[in-house]
């Protein structure tokens, strides 16, 4: 029902009840025409709705339409989300270098010792050299350890005496101890020879690392295929090699071969005493030397010369090279070797 519809109905009710309100009736007016002012209104207004169209309200919706379109003046503005940084990638670990292959059928062809190998007259000889070595590194045998014994340098008093030869030798049976492992050295950083006598190839070493202070010492000792054998070559030549020996930096990488691998030996394959200066350096870090005599070649002199550039170390122990017809405990030994103090 419209509202003049309701009004209406109002009104009539009101005109119906007794008592209501009258205006005394006109004598002039006809009869038909005699309203009371309350009828005349009704009238009107129920006239007036006749008239009026009604007014149809929408029905009251409680949601809100699923999209509209609004203007764009309106629109709310919408902050962009502030860039997000990316999260800082986790330091990955350098990969260790691969492993160095060593072609050991090569070596036992040679004649040289190799872990695991088949007993041979070498390999017994240097088993008898080792012995006293570790013993000065680990005071075994009611010895103390000995200074930096871990560190032993393999010299010769000139070049060809086999001095590396001996050094691989060296390396490769104390490879073969139950309880340590050994880092072959290449310190002949003018005439390096570690890589020809293993049959390898390598690139940096220990004169990058003195003249740069990088890469890691972890990137520089090579694994091999010899579990407890690795290498750390010579690396490229350097016209200071002798200052660069003799440095700081020199101390500290021996520093930092000890802690890192604590249970090593070190064996240096160093350049000839008689030859270069790099030799007497490098012996003045070490605790303990080999020097290679070749037999019926290096005159006795030549060896007393030797002996005298290194004479603040006190333990040198004396192999005798390329020596034949020596008989000891029964069987002949192409190596003789001597222990004492220079």
């Amino acid at each position: 029902m419209s509202l003049i519809e309701r009004a209406v109905a109002r009104l009539t009710e009101v005109k119906t009840q007794p008592g209501a309100s009258q205006n005394p009736p006109d004598a002039d007016a006809a009869p038909a025409e005699r309203k009371t002012s309350i009828e005349t209104l009704a009238d009107r207004l129920a006239d007036a709705a006749l008239r009026t169209p009604a007014i149809a309200v929408p029905p009251v919706v409680d949601a809100a339409p699923a999209s509209f379109d609004k203007p764009a003046s309106t629109s709310p503005t919408v902050a962009a989300p502030a860039a997000i940084a990316p999260a800082a990638a986790a330091p990955t670990a350098t990969p260790a270098p691969e492993a160095v292959r060593i072609h050991l059928e090569a070596l036992r062809a040679r004649g040289m010792v190799v872990p695991n190998g088949p007993t041979t007259q070498t390999g017994q000889e240097f088993r008898v050299i080792k012995r006293p070595l570790l013993a000065n590194a680990y005071g075994r045998g009611g010895r103390s350890p000995v200074p930096r014994g871990r560190c032993i340098m393999v010299t010769s008093a000139f070049p060809g005496e086999g001095k590396s030869f001996c050094a691989v030798n060296l390396a490769m049976s104390i490879a073969a101890e139950r309880d340590h492992g050994v880092i072959l050295i290449d310190a002949d950083v003018a005439r390096p020879s570690i890589p020809r006598e293993l049959g390898i190839h390598v690139d940096k070493g220990l004169m990058d690392w003195l003249v740069d202070g990088k890469p890691d010492l972890s990137q520089l000792v090579l694994p091999t295929n010899v579990d407890t054998l690795s290498i750390l070559p010579s690396g490229r030549r350097h016209e200071q090699a002798t200052e660069l020996l003799a440095s700081e930096a020199m101390g500290r990488l021996l520093d930092q071969l000890n802690e890192r691998y604590p249970d090593r030996i070190f064996i240096f394959d160093s350049p000839p005493l008689l030859v270069t200066t790099e030799a007497r350096v490098l012996a003045s870090h070490m605790g303990q030397i080999m020097m290679v005599v070749e037999a019926g070649k290096t005159p006795q002199d030549s060896v007393s010369q030797a002996l005298s550039t290194i004479e603040s170390n006190e333990i040198v122990g004396l192999v005798l090279n390329k020596a034949h017809n020596i008989e000891t405990s029964g069987y002949y030994q192409g190596y003789g070797y001597g222990y004492g103090s220079a």
